[in-house]
């Protein structure tokens, strides 16, 4: 059963794989012959199994959004667990029994229910008493079992976790990431509540079973660890343990630690479980804690170094972080010089000025934070002004935490999202800048407007020496930038973040006015609804941009730094696509990819779009008798499908024509 899961496992990965290039990307990757093969495959181990994971392509994932989560209460409380940070206290703890030692994941708990083979509910654990039900996003999880071989009434607890290496990769496209989400803990809370399910299926959510509440009639023999195996056997993904005795328990600490310094899952510890569930069972409870578990959390390393200053941090939510820069140390394996310190409360109570002796550690083996000051001269000052615009800030106190404030609604900081745009592919496409470098390098105040990144070479000595950087980045950095000031008009016009004005509008723009930038930034309304594809509402946008003074002040500056190439422009003589808006899908033979037939339909006046509304005027789709949803909803919108050979004829017969 264990290698059928895991060819379960590598068909879906190799499928999944195979379509996102297929129909995100173009290209090709097996044939359909392959893919048939491989899929058909699959059916028949789900049908052999009863396992059906959440990611199969043979389910028909139906999106829902809810107004809010629905509240349930548990059957029986969740508690938390007793904590030590000594191994010696394990080993008491666990006497003669034998012992589950498994990780401690930093997710978000959650209990599913199965009934009849099918996952019926979804509950977070909540205050312990009372979850909310997630049903529908569960069942986007990247690992959940949709359906199971057992047929009963089936209740298992686990853990939610988004992994650091995806957290990494997707927090800079989640328009809700702002500060609340600092860490994979923070994302993956918000990803599991989401309301909309289809974001939930974005972000990768992993779950890790870690407790079997309930089975009815399946023999467990009495252990904790027949339960783990028999949980692998459905489909499920089990936390990583080892069994233990109160004599080898160390050494599987010792082997815990060796690997969360590489391990992709966020971790907080260890917990140690009784493998006797009815001696487990028969310790009863506290009031607070169960007493057949226990965790286990890390002694921290603790270093001695001084801190050289305290740096202030701003961030788009306006908060100012302060943030210690001390001398290096080796911590964990790393050398380590900076840590948050979070607040004005912690850092007032920890007294700190600059040359004091402070003791630093990482929490949970990862994240520095300051231990204590030893010296405590409490000589630092707030400051008055923000670091990033320099206004005035505030101190605001929300129940006992004091914090500061940049008090100005325009600081360069609130409005990260702004950079994001303009570095990005289809806009100035600046390799290096993610929206985490943006935020650390206008936090430190090397960028106040979109001109100042062509200067960042000002801020060397600055860069290199920021955690994440060193000279190698630096370089390719700037070498990036540099390559980035030679552009177009229609690239620099859509990195504005104009509302509404995107890249095929910034095209359509251009083509108007025939490149004329200085035409196009003075043009009326009434000009701008000329236009094809300009409304009302885009128009009064670009408009209000450019009345406003200091907005044309600082495209001027951006100008200066930029080598604009120029564009072919269209005549409205060639411009016979001219109000038509075109959706490319599928394998194309004749171009050799999508962008190349895009770049020619743009050329002749019309647009390309991503999906089928009321607006498209055609759909290219080579397999025109296909089921796809882009084929189905334009047959119901009545929507012309063109094969490459239809859309050449039309494009011979138009040009001819004129």
């Amino acid at each position: 059963m264990e290698e059928k899961i895991l060819r379960i496992k590598e068909l879906i990965s190799l499928l999944s794989e195979a379509g996102r290039a297929y129909y995100q990307e173009s290209r090709e990757i097996m044939s359909n012959y392959q893919y048939d093969q491989l899929y058909d495959e699959l059916l028949a181990l789900e049908a052999e199994t009863g396992i059906i994971l959440s990611q199969s392509p043979t389910q028909k994932v139906g999106y829902e959004v809810l107004s809010e989560l629905p509240k349930e209460p548990h059957e029986t409380p969740m508690l938390s667990l007793d904590k030590t940070k000594s191994v010696e206290d394990l080993a008491e703890w666990l006497g003669e029994q034998e012992g589950i030692l498994s990780w401690k994941l930093d997710g978000l708990t959650i209990v599913l229910t199965y009934e009849n083979g099918t996952l019926t509910k979804a509950v977070t654990r909540g205050n312990g008493e009372i979850g909310e039900v997630i049903t529908n996003n569960a069942k986007v999880f990247s690992n959940i079992p949709l359906s199971i071989p057992y047929q009963g009434l089936l209740v298992l607890r686990g853990e939610a976790v988004i992994r650091y290496s995806d957290f990494e990769r997707i927090n800079q496209e989640i328009q809700e990431a702002d500060a609340k989400y600092k860490n994979p803990r923070n994302l993956c809370s918000g990803s599991v509540r989401q309301l909309n399910s289809q974001i939930t299926a974005q972000r990768n959510v992993n779950f890790k079973a870690f407790g079997l509440v309930k089975a009815e009639g399946v023999d467990f023999k009495n252990s904790r660890k027949e339960q783990f195996v028999w949980l692998a056997s459905q489909g499920f993904e089990v936390v990583e343990y080892l069994t233990v005795t109160k004599e080898s328990v160390a050494e599987a600490v010792w082997q815990f630690a060796e690997k969360i310094k590489d391990y992709d899952i966020p971790s907080d510890g260890l917990v140690l479980l009784f493998d006797d569930i009815a001696y487990g069972d028969s310790m009863g409870r506290t009031a607070k804690f169960p007493r057949n578990s226990i965790a286990f959390k890390w002694a921290d390393e603790i270093r001695e170094t001084h801190l050289k200053e305290i740096e202030w941090s701003a961030s788009r939510t306006g908060l100012i972080n302060p943030v210690a820069i001390f001398e290096p140390v080796e911590l964990e394996g790393t050398t380590v010089s900076r840590a948050s310190v979070h607040n004005i409360s912690i850092m007032e109570a920890l007294e700190l000025g600059e040359g004091d002796v402070i003791t630093v550690y990482k929490a949970n083996m990862i994240i520095p934070q300051i231990a204590d000051n030893l010296t405590r001269s409490n000589t630092v000052e707030i400051p008055k002004h923000c670091p990033v615009c320099g206004r005035d800030t505030e101190i605001r106190q929300v129940d006992e935490v004091r914090s500061l404030y940049c008090t100005n609604p325009d600081c360069q900081a609130k409005t990260i999202k702004r950079f994001t745009l303009f570095v990005s592919r289809d806009a100035l496409n600046v390799d290096g800048l993610s929206e985490a470098t943006l935020e650390k390098f206008i936090g430190a105040g090397f960028i106040h407007e979109f001109a100042d990144i062509f200067h960042l070479d000002q801020h060397q000595e600055g860069i290199v020496e920021m955690e994440g950087f060193g000279q190698k980045s630096y370089d390719n950095l700037i070498a990036s930038i540099k390559k980035a000031s030679h552009t177009n008009l229609s690239r620099v016009i859509y990195s504005l973040g104009i509302a509404g004005i995107g890249l095929a509008n910034a095209k359509v723009l251009c083509r108007k006015f025939r490149g004329d930038f200085d035409a196009m930034r003075h043009a009326s309304l009434e000009e701008l609804l000329e236009a094809d594809g300009i409304g009302e509402v885009l128009a009064k946008a670009w408009v209000e941009y450019f009345e406003n003074e200091e907005n044309c002040r600082q495209v001027d500056r951006l100008l200066a730094e930029l080598t604009l190439e120029k564009e072919e422009t269209v005549s409205e003589e060639e411009a016979i696509f001219s109000g038509k808006t075109f959706v490319i899908t599928g394998t194309l033979e004749h171009f050799s990819n999508r962008k190349e037939l895009q770049s020619l339909i743009e050329a002749k006046g019309g647009k390309a779009a991503g999906s089928v509304s009321a607006k498209t005027s055609y759909l290219i789709n080579n397999d025109t008798a296909s089921n796809s949803s882009k084929n189905k909803k334009a047959k119901e919108l009545g929507i012309p499908i063109l094969s490459e050979q239809d859309f050449i004829r039309l494009l011979e017969n138009e040009n001819k024509q004129e």
